[in-house]
């Protein structure tokens, strides 16, 4: 049965969006939306590397136990991250606990502080390899992966990323905006177009 708050809310979303108040509210105001903040698009990648085999859906309803366990996802503390913190992240239910996944967050943040140290702003670098801006889908046909997508994912595997598969890499791209996939009858498809984020 339709709720009142269903009823009220007449916006026509993106068919993945569904019912779910967790999903609607992340399709409403953060996927698609370009993110230009380098921690914070370290974070995403993060997060889209524990989905790996999983739904998104249950990343979001771990992401806050994701961000307690993981230091809110600060780079910096992160690589300092050793084996007793590898035993406590296997033992949180709150997480996925899988070690593969683990390891490859710490080393994620080692990497990112190495291209820090190193004068490389990893926002600059990641929204270079996608070309500046983001690329409107205008297909109608959302793909799995792209040429882009390939690219980005030999790219990030070249600096020692893991679980950066090119398909991961296009869901990556998508929700932090590098590509609008809003679909057209989507009214976040235009209104993700008119923000404003430099």
């Amino acid at each position: 049965m339709t709720t009142l708050a269903e009823a009220a809310d007449k916006k026509i979303r993106c068919a993945w969006a569904g019912s779910d108040p967790l999903m609607r509210q992340y399709h409403d105001e953060e996927w698609g939306v370009p993110e230009r903040d380098s921690r914070a698009l370290w974070e995403i990648l993060m997060l889209e590397g524990f989905q790996a085999g999983l739904s998104w859906q249950t990343i979001l309803r771990k992401r806050e136990a994701f961000r307690k366990a993981f230091a809110g996802f600060d780079p910096v503390k992160v690589a300092r991250f050793g084996e007793k913190d590898i035993t406590r992240l296997m033992g949180d239910e709150g997480i996925i606990r899988s070690r593969a996944k683990i390891e490859a967050t710490i080393g994620g943040a080692r990497i990112y502080l190495a291209m820090q140290e190193a004068g490389e702003d990893f926002s600059a670098w990641l929204w270079g390899l996608a070309g500046g801006e983001p690329v409107l889908n205008t297909t109608g046909v959302v793909p799995a992966k792209t040429d882009l997508s390939e690219a980005m994912s030999a790219a990030l595997k070249k600096r020692g990323f893991k679980f950066v598969g090119p398909v991961i890499i296009y869901a990556f791209m998508q929700a932090t905006g590098m590509v609008n996939d809003h679909s057209e009858a989507c009214f976040q498809r235009n209104q993700v177009l008119r923000k404003k984020t430099r």
